[in-house]
């Protein structure tokens, strides 16, 4: 019994000490020692042999103990052992193990069937306690691990939380359905509503006016923008008006289906309120500067035309000097009249129609009617290949100034030896770009600081007027505008004009 050392279990429990397993081998030896005596000192008289019937019988309890306690091997050995005992018992005194008394042979088959079978049974649940045990031992690491990621998750949904709630931005996370999920303590001070109040309405119904917040959230919802940035000019319900940097955005999971959307509140008001004092400041300042513009630009005239008049009174009317000193006044009159044309032009400018512009169907027609000037000068205009670019908001109209205003000058500057106006066409982000660049002379630092003065011109006969009223254009085009120049590599304009959104009819 070579098990007798190993780790045994069963219904009566583990047993792991060589104590329990030499008990247990004294135990088996003792009672099949007993049976046996019982056997051989019982007289074998016709009367006496219901007792060895029930003898012979007795042998199983040490065989099924033995299977019991030491499985298949044990339960064998000892059936063997029982067999071995009670067969020349069976053969001398029971009448012999064949013939007449063959059921002293099923006897001894029957022990080793019995010892075999309860010796699989013990070992068939050994494993099967083993398994448990394994599986126990799986199941409670696997718990372990739930145990410590259900912590992790717990802390990483706190340290969020403690994010949320520690921002400055609100954060409002909205529904597939458009319904707000939550919103941080930064959204509940913005908006002046608690948490608990604005689940689950919809967002149009958390302000008096929304400025298209949640048509913003619609469109992000339905796949048709991905994100949407936008300043906006919120209305709440105790009547505050809210200037804020809005952002919304489709919140998606792992594997990339639409949860809802988020939407970041920025609030800008005092910006705003700096912006506008900036404004303010810069609007003195540069009516400072246009008032300063317009005596040096009309003072000049009018000196002049005070000079030919005492010239007509010194005269004596001699015809000649009359003639010459009318010329001069009339000259100077017209000098004024441009300037006081191009002074209210750019005091009041029209306000700009927007639409869906294809802008390189604007600079095909400002070159067609822009190429001959040029080619007076001498200076060719070259518009660079360029791939499909999406439509822009913009007036046409408007644009064609501007960009005849950006040529024109590039040709004044290149009138003396000629050169190359450039014209490029980029799609950039959310911009279409249109760069103008020459080849002329360039202009130095201070002069390229000063470009958008009103009143700055480096010609004697321009207002200084053009390359302002430009730049306003495109300030109301919500566009911009940029120059970069260095002496002797010539200019480079670069207006950027926003993108039109366009909604799909039916979407």
């Amino acid at each position: 019994m070579a098990e007798a050392t190993q780790t045994r279990g069963g219904p009566a429990g583990p047993r792991t000490t060589n104590d329990g397993a030499v008990r247990d081998v004294l135990l088996i030896v003792v009672l099949l020692a007993v049976v046996t005596a019982l056997h051989l000192f019982t007289n074998t008289t016709a009367g006496a042999m219901p007792m060895h019937m029930l003898y012979r019988r007795l042998y199983y309890i040490p065989i099924m103990y033995a299977g019991f306690v030491f499985g298949k091997r044990g339960g064998f050995i000892t059936a063997l052992a029982a067999s071995l005992l009670f067969a020349p018992h069976a053969q001398m005194s029971l009448g012999g193990l064949l013939g007449p008394h063959i059921d002293n042979f099923y006897e001894i088959v029957m022990y080793l069937a019995i010892g075999m079978l309860f010796g699989w049974l013990r070992d068939l649940e050994e494993v099967r306690t083993r398994d448990l045990k394994q599986v126990s031992v799986q199941l409670e690491e696997a718990y372990r691990k739930l145990e410590e990621r259900a912590i992790q998750l717990v802390n990483i949904q706190d340290y969020t939380q403690s994010i949320l709630r520690s921002i400055t931005s609100g954060v409002i996370t909205v529904g597939p359905d458009g319904s707000v999920a939550t919103a941080n303590p930064a959204a509940e001070r913005m908006i002046g509503i608690r948490e608990v109040d604005m689940v689950p309405r919809r967002i149009r119904t958390l302000f008096g006016d929304d400025d298209g917040l949640d048509d913003d959230v619609r469109k992000v919802l339905e796949g048709r923008l991905p994100r949407m940035l936008r300043e906006m000019k919120l209305v709440t319900h105790n009547g505050r008006t809210l200037h804020a940097q809005v952002v919304t955005s489709r919140m998606r999971d792992i594997d990339g289906r639409i949860l809802g959307a988020v939407v970041t509140l920025e609030d800008v008001s005092e910006v705003k309120a700096l912006t506008d004092q900036l404004i303010r400041a810069d609007r003195l300042a540069a009516m400072g500067e246009l008032t300063a513009g317009v005596a040096h630009e009309v003072r000049n005239p009018l000196g002049i035309i005070r000079a030919s008049v005492q010239l007509v009174e010194e005269s004596d009317c001699q015809p000649a000097r009359v003639r010459e000193a009318t010329h001069v006044i009339k000259h100077e009159i017209d000098r004024l009249d441009k300037v006081i044309k191009a002074l209210l032009d750019f005091g009041r400018p029209s306000s700009p129609a927007l639409s869906p512009v294809m802008i390189t169907d604007v600079l095909d027609d400002v070159i067609l009617f822009t190429r001959r000037f040029a080619g007076q000068s001498n200076v060719a205009i070259v518009q660079e290949p360029h791939d499909e670019v999406p439509l822009v908001m913009a007036d046409a109209d408007q644009m064609k100034q501007v960009f005849v205003n950006l040529i024109s000058n590039a040709v004044q500057a290149m009138e003396e030896g000629g050169g190359t106006i450039t014209v490029t066409t980029v799609h950039e982000g959310a911009f279409v770009s249109v760069r103008v660049a020459d080849t002329g002379p360039g202009m130095p630092p201070d002069q390229l600081s000063k470009v958008f003065d009103p009143f700055y011109s480096t010609r004697d006969e321009g207002t200084g007027l053009g390359l302002t009223m430009v730049h306003r254009i495109i300030d109301e085009h919500g566009g911009r505008i940029e120059v970069r120049s260095t002496e002797g590599s010539g200019t480079t304009f670069t207006v950027a004009l926003p993108v039109a959104q366009i909604e799909e009819e039916g979407v």
